[in-house]
């Protein structure tokens, strides 16, 4: 994570055109039949996205989680909903990556309304409990976590990934195989940063991925509805919808967030 998100030219407030309030409101209005045009689009691939035909889960998976080993059904919490966030957090990691640190931050305010709607927000990662847990604590966080350590439901669905598949160019992420810049070789500057933030190697650190995964039960049985990968979480990266509105934008020209305990040593 950390090499997905779209950087823009560097821009400054000197440089922007000037106009009057007349002028202004013109093109707010030009703008605003845009934005419409987007909801509406948004709305129909919403719509499309729970149109998603369900895929009945015949596998049996355990977690550790703080009530004790658990199943898939387990995790929902007596909800018919589960929306699991797949956190990067590999079991050789020191701490979890700042990018799903920073999008995790919103979640403590989010898991209760969705509590109150059946629909229950679950952070899973490869990382022992004991790792998640006091990571979670650092963070000042409270939402759930569980630790799929020595199973394989983040392999199954996708994001995490064995030493052979790197090496034979086999790991499939994202509904592809290969492309993606944690594959490259060597890796990308953003990936080696990240890596060593998180006290591991490049090609260690990318054997997991981000990613955002939605079940449903029914009759007692789990279905697993939605997926989605890379830039497609970028629509539950909180910060992100608000420097889309802030007068620069994004103003990226590389790596600049850190977890929110970090920002004051920097």
């Amino acid at each position: 994570m950390g090499t997905e998100h779209k950087e823009h030219p560097e821009q400054h407030p000197e440089q922007h055109r000037k106009a009057t309030r007349e002028a202004w409101l013109a093109a707010r209005l030009e703008l605003l039949a845009a934005e419409k045009a987007l909801t509406r689009q948004s709305d129909e691939v919403a719509r499309q996205r729970q149109a998603l035909p369900w895929v009945r889960i015949d596998k049996t998976y355990a977690f550790d989680t703080e009530q004790g080993r658990a199943t898939l059904a387990d995790l929902f919490r007596g909800r018919s909903q589960l929306l699991v966030y797949h956190f990067m957090f590999g079991p050789d990691y020191a701490a979890g990556c700042p990018s799903c640190s920073s999008i995790a931050d919103s979640f403590n305010g989010i898991v209760t309304h969705l509590a109150h709607h059946d629909v229950t927000l679950m952070a899973v990662s490869r990382a022992p409990l004991a790792k998640l847990l006091a990571y979670r604590q650092r963070m000042g966080w409270t939402f759930p976590w569980a630790s799929s350590f020595d199973g394989d439901f983040n392999y199954d669905f996708n994001v995490s990934f064995t030493e052979a598949q790197q090496r034979d160019d086999a790991v499939e992420y994202n509904y592809m195989r290969g492309g993606h810049a944690m594959d490259a070789t060597p890796a990308p500057a953003p990936v080696v940063q990240f890596a060593a933030n998180c006290g591991t190697d490049a090609r260690t650190y990318a054997r997991d991925r981000p990613g955002l995964s939605a079940f449903v039960l029914e009759d007692g049985t789990a279905y697993h509805t939605y997926s989605t990968y890379a830039r497609g979480v970028d629509a539950v990266w909180g910060m992100y919808a608000w420097l889309d509105r802030a007068p620069l934008g994004r103003n990226e020209t590389g790596v600049w967030w850190h977890r929110h305990d970090e920002y004051a040593a920097r």
